[in-house]
């Protein structure tokens, strides 16, 4: 009897384990989704709290511990949740907070001031921070139609960004895109990639009211995009195993380490000039670099990347998923190797949900097999990893079922 009881625990036991360890379901994900967008607004979206009615801003922690505004460009990534969010439901309680951060980013812009006297209040030193607010804003274009938010896209891009390459002949450079402007120059990965996306995103809609004076057409948008790409490819890219190097400094010296967010948004960048080219190189450059973040990088962690619990760390890991989704949506990617990456996207989901996220709050503190205290504040950043992370997951979900129904 006592053998059969053991036999009978050991199976529970197995079963336990085994549901702990099986992939989330297409339905699990949806519901994951849902519970983390709902968590992130009513924890960080400023306005949320009666006695802050007008604050179109997201807070740095939950529970209105730390309302600085200094983090400015973790806001385009929370609106970009927002339009993932809005596409995959439809619902307008997402859309409806596009007002309010279109009012709410130039206001509460630590670097507004400074903006004002260039005449755009939506300026920053940080080269970046202002390419994550062009992203989002051509999102949030393509979800809605309004041609304002892919104007002011142009315009930021036409005044800010592109204004930012180094000409060819420049020392030690020869190209790239500034990461801030109010220090000694550095060329960085984090300025580069998301340029590169941006310049190819705009090339796609450049038929778009084509008369507004920021407009370029799609060739100049597209010859930009190629030239900044394969500045990154050439110096800050490792051709043999698909690493992104952060920097080049003012003496040509590389910052020789790797980040998932730039892993992420070279791999965006290959994605979207290879829709307007079709080069087979582009995919394989995407495929590369993917790998080394999956495998390598991912290695130390039993599958995962690194826990990262705050800070600007916070969030680089969404921005490789959102653009690795993106790589396993193209019809054209070797079902092989979607395979591969997707099993790899929906196991760190699988992880996350089944042992990071606190049931209770739906709150994700950056740890993936440590719940965040219920008493305890948490950042905003990892909160975003996990809302991408998971509409990643439905995105590739969605979109591989409609192409296999067609």
């Amino acid at each position: 009897m006592k053998r059969i009881a053991l036999t009978v625990s050991c199976l529970l036991f197995a079963l336990i384990l085994s549901a702990q360890h099986a992939q989330l379901t297409e339905k699990e994900a949806i519901q994951w989704a849902d519970k983390l967008d709902k968590a992130l607004i009513k924890n960080f979206w400023g306005a949320s709290f009666k006695n802050t009615p007008d604050r179109y801003f997201f807070n740095k922690m939950s529970q209105q511990a730390d309302m600085s505004t200094g983090d400015y460009w973790p806001q385009a990534h929370a609106a970009d949740v927002l339009t993932d969010a809005f596409v995959r439901t439809g619902k307008k309680k997402f859309s409806r907070l596009y007002e309010l951060w279109w009012q709410g980013m130039p206001r509460f812009n630590f670097d507004a001031q400074r903006g004002a006297r260039r005449g755009d209040y939506w300026w920053n030193a940080y080269v970046d921070d202002m390419e994550w607010h062009c992203l989002a804003l051509i999102r949030i274009y393509e979800a809605t139609g309004e041609v304002r938010y892919l104007n002011k896209a142009r315009q930021m891009y036409a005044d800010w960004i592109w204004t930012q390459w180094s000409p060819e002949s420049e020392e030690p450079w020869h190209g790239g895109i500034t990461w801030k402007t109010d220090i000694a120059p550095s060329k960085n990965a984090c300025s580069n990639g998301p340029a590169a996306i941006i310049a190819a995103r705009l090339a796609q809609f450049a038929h778009i009211d084509a008369s507004y004076e920021k407009n370029k057409t799609a060739l100049e948008y597209q010859d930009e995009a190629n030239k900044i790409y394969q500045w990154e490819r050439k110096h800050l890219w490792n051709a043999e195993n698909g690493a992104i190097y952060d920097n080049m400094d003012l003496e040509g010296k590389l910052g020789r380490f790797s980040l998932s967010y730039n892993q992420g948004t070279f791999i965006g960048a290959a994605v979207e000039l290879y829709r307007l080219t079709g080069l087979q190189s582009l995919l394989d450059d995407a495929i590369l670099t993917a790998r080394y973040t999956t495998g390598q990088m991912s290695r130390r962690n039993n599958g995962v990347l690194p826990d990262a619990t705050e800070g600007d760390g916070g969030l680089f890991h969404g921005i490789f998923f959102r653009y690795l989704a993106n790589l396993i949506v193209l019809p054209d990617l070797n079902d092989a190797v979607r395979r591969e990456l997707t099993d790899y996207l929906r196991q760190s989901a699988t992880v996350m949900t089944r042992q990071g996220i606190n049931p209770r709050t739906h709150l994700y503190g950056g740890r993936w097999r440590q719940p965040q205290p219920s008493e305890q504040p948490s950042a905003l950043t990892p909160q975003l990893t996990a809302c991408m992370l998971l509409e990643a997951v439905c995105k590739v979900n969605r979109e591989t079922a409609t192409s296999r129904n067609r």
